[in-house]
Protein backbone atom coordinates (compact mmCIF):
# COMPACT_ATOMS: atom_id res chain seq x y z
CA UNK A 1 0.00 0.00 0.00
CA UNK A 2 2.84 2.40 0.83
CA UNK A 3 4.37 1.82 -2.59
CA UNK A 4 1.08 2.71 -4.28
CA UNK A 5 0.95 6.00 -2.31
CA UNK A 6 4.51 6.76 -3.38
CA UNK A 7 3.75 5.99 -7.02
CA UNK A 8 0.68 8.23 -6.86
CA UNK A 9 2.63 11.17 -5.35
CA UNK A 10 5.48 10.73 -7.84
CA UNK A 11 3.13 10.59 -10.83
CA UNK A 12 1.29 13.68 -9.58
CA UNK A 13 4.65 15.50 -9.25
CA UNK A 14 5.58 14.53 -12.82
CA UNK A 15 2.16 15.60 -14.08
CA UNK A 16 2.97 19.19 -13.03
CA UNK A 17 5.65 19.29 -15.76
CA UNK A 18 3.02 18.23 -18.31
CA UNK A 19 0.10 20.41 -17.18
CA UNK A 20 -1.98 21.88 -20.00
CA UNK A 21 -1.39 25.38 -18.59
CA UNK A 22 1.00 26.99 -16.07
CA UNK A 23 -1.96 27.89 -13.83
CA UNK A 24 -2.40 24.19 -12.91
CA UNK A 25 1.20 23.61 -11.77
CA UNK A 26 0.74 24.79 -8.16
CA UNK A 27 -2.39 22.70 -7.61
CA UNK A 28 -0.71 19.57 -8.96
CA UNK A 29 2.40 20.12 -6.84
CA UNK A 30 0.24 20.73 -3.75
CA UNK A 31 -1.28 17.28 -4.22
CA UNK A 32 2.16 15.63 -4.40
CA UNK A 33 4.41 17.60 -2.04
CA UNK A 34 4.40 18.71 1.58
CA UNK A 35 4.36 22.49 2.06
CA UNK A 36 7.87 22.33 3.55
CA UNK A 37 9.35 20.11 0.81
CA UNK A 38 13.14 20.24 0.49
CA UNK A 39 14.24 20.21 -3.15
CA UNK A 40 17.80 19.34 -4.14
CA UNK A 41 17.97 20.30 -7.81
CA UNK A 42 20.65 21.11 -10.36
CA UNK A 43 21.05 24.60 -8.90
CA UNK A 44 21.26 23.55 -5.25
CA UNK A 45 18.92 23.30 -2.29
CA UNK A 46 15.61 25.11 -1.96
CA UNK A 47 12.52 24.74 0.22
CA UNK A 48 8.78 24.96 -0.23
CA UNK A 49 6.31 24.34 -3.00
CA UNK A 50 6.94 27.80 -4.51
CA UNK A 51 10.62 26.91 -5.06
CA UNK A 52 9.69 23.63 -6.77
CA UNK A 53 7.09 25.49 -8.82
CA UNK A 54 9.78 27.91 -10.11
CA UNK A 55 11.90 24.92 -11.17
CA UNK A 56 8.97 23.22 -12.93
CA UNK A 57 7.98 26.43 -14.72
CA UNK A 58 11.58 26.95 -15.87
CA UNK A 59 11.62 23.44 -17.35
CA UNK A 60 8.23 24.05 -18.99
CA UNK A 61 9.68 27.15 -20.68
CA UNK A 62 12.60 25.30 -22.26
CA UNK A 63 14.06 27.28 -25.21
CA UNK A 64 13.49 24.28 -27.53
CA UNK A 65 9.79 24.31 -26.67
CA UNK A 66 7.46 22.76 -24.14
CA UNK A 67 8.67 19.26 -23.46
CA UNK A 68 7.24 16.13 -21.95
CA UNK A 69 8.35 14.58 -18.65
CA UNK A 70 7.65 10.88 -18.10
CA UNK A 71 8.50 8.34 -15.45
CA UNK A 72 10.25 5.57 -17.38
CA UNK A 73 10.84 3.02 -14.63
CA UNK A 74 9.01 1.33 -11.82
CA UNK A 75 9.08 2.97 -8.40
CA UNK A 76 11.64 1.25 -6.17
CA UNK A 77 10.72 1.88 -2.55
CA UNK A 78 12.65 0.58 0.45
CA UNK A 79 10.67 1.91 3.45
CA UNK A 80 9.96 5.68 3.23
CA UNK A 81 12.47 6.37 0.44
CA UNK A 82 11.72 5.83 -3.24
CA UNK A 83 13.58 6.22 -6.50
CA UNK A 84 12.53 6.26 -10.12
CA UNK A 85 13.93 7.20 -13.50
CA UNK A 86 12.54 9.90 -15.74
CA UNK A 87 13.01 11.29 -19.24
CA UNK A 88 12.35 14.84 -20.43
CA UNK A 89 12.05 15.30 -24.20
CA UNK A 90 11.47 18.52 -26.11
CA UNK A 91 9.37 18.62 -29.29
CA UNK A 92 10.60 17.67 -32.76
CA UNK A 93 13.53 15.57 -31.59
CA UNK A 94 15.03 18.42 -29.58
CA UNK A 95 17.15 18.01 -26.47
CA UNK A 96 16.48 14.98 -24.28
CA UNK A 97 17.49 14.68 -20.65
CA UNK A 98 17.23 11.62 -18.45
CA UNK A 99 17.84 11.12 -14.77
CA UNK A 100 16.90 9.53 -11.49
CA UNK A 101 15.04 11.15 -8.61
CA UNK A 102 15.19 9.98 -5.03
CA UNK A 103 12.25 11.08 -2.88
CA UNK A 104 11.33 10.77 0.77
CA UNK A 105 7.67 10.43 1.72
CA UNK A 106 5.83 11.60 4.81
CA UNK A 107 2.11 10.82 5.17
CA UNK A 108 1.90 9.83 1.47
CA UNK A 109 3.38 13.15 0.27
CA UNK A 110 6.89 13.89 -0.95
CA UNK A 111 8.84 15.94 1.60
CA UNK A 112 12.27 15.65 -0.04
CA UNK A 113 13.32 15.44 -3.68
CA UNK A 114 16.87 14.81 -4.86
CA UNK A 115 17.29 15.20 -8.62
CA UNK A 116 20.11 13.38 -10.40
CA UNK A 117 20.05 14.61 -14.00
CA UNK A 118 22.02 12.83 -16.69
CA UNK A 119 23.53 9.41 -17.06
CA UNK A 120 26.19 8.10 -14.69
CA UNK A 121 29.33 7.19 -16.59
CA UNK A 122 30.99 3.84 -15.91
CA UNK A 123 33.95 4.08 -13.57
CA UNK A 124 37.42 3.92 -15.07
CA UNK A 125 39.22 0.75 -14.09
Amino acid sequence: MQEESARSAIDMFISAFNASDDIYVTALLSQALTSDVVFWGPLGRSEGIAAVERFVLDIRRHPAGTGTMVRCSAVDMPDEWARYQWVFTTPDGGPRLAGTDVVHLRRSLIDQVIVFAGEIEPSAS
